[in-house]
């Protein structure tokens, strides 16, 4: 209550223990606090956490955890740093393609998860062009980092480059989450100078 010595009888507001209890109890179930931290930590996406973004992230179709490919291949030739995975690694450095590349989980954390689940809301209400791409790559997922953008390269295929080196996790965020819009039957590579440990 706001102002809860007006609630009590009038014989009993000079009483200093009744008051004192009254004004205990109502610190303790005071609901506008729990209403601003509610707001803060589950509503508000721009302040969430923990489990306010993990209910973020399923009302848009997004979770925290990632799978990043983790190994090179053996071969000869091959396409460095594309989704694809394939590389030209060797003998005695890279393993046999199995038909699945070899991947390891990942748990974002919350300022990265926030980033994720704004990027995959865009893409939802996006129309898939190329402009639309690039402004989910410039302004959510990377912003100040560098030139990131989307060509066609003709042949239902289309090229994310990057001008920057990226973590592991960017990678996956790309090539294996779903974020990024793909029309119906075209591949899409990534190409990027390297990568971050």
């Amino acid at each position: 209550m706001l102002n809860f010595p007006d609630t009590v009888l009038s014989q009993y507001s000079d009483s200093p223990a009744l008051c004192s209890i009254i004004a205990s109890f109502n610190a303790a179930v005071d609901p506008q606090y729990m209403l601003q931290q509610f707001y803060d930590q589950i509503w508000n996406l721009d302040t969430c956490i923990g489990v306010g973004l993990d209910s973020w992230g399923r009302k848009v179709g997004i979770g925290r955890t990632l799978s990043i490919n983790t190994g090179e291949f053996f071969g000869f030739t091959g396409v460095v740093n594309s989704v694809q995975g394939t590389s030209g690694d060797s003998f005695n450095v890279g393993i046999f393609y199995s038909g699945t590349p070899t991947t390891t989980n990942f748990t974002l954390v919350d300022h990265s998860y926030r980033q994720l689940i704004l990027a995959k809301a865009a893409a939802n209400i996006t129309n898939g062009s190329i402009p639309a791409q690039n402004y989910i790559l410039m302004n959510i997922l990377f912003p100040d980092r560098g030139n990131a953008y989307v060509v066609n390269s003709g042949n239902m295929t289309m090229v994310y480059h990057f001008t920057f080196p990226l973590y592991l996790f960017e990678v996956a965020i790309i090539a294996n989450s779903g974020v990024m819009p793909v029309p119906a039957g075209v591949s899409a590579t990534l190409t990027y100078p390297g990568t971050i440990n």
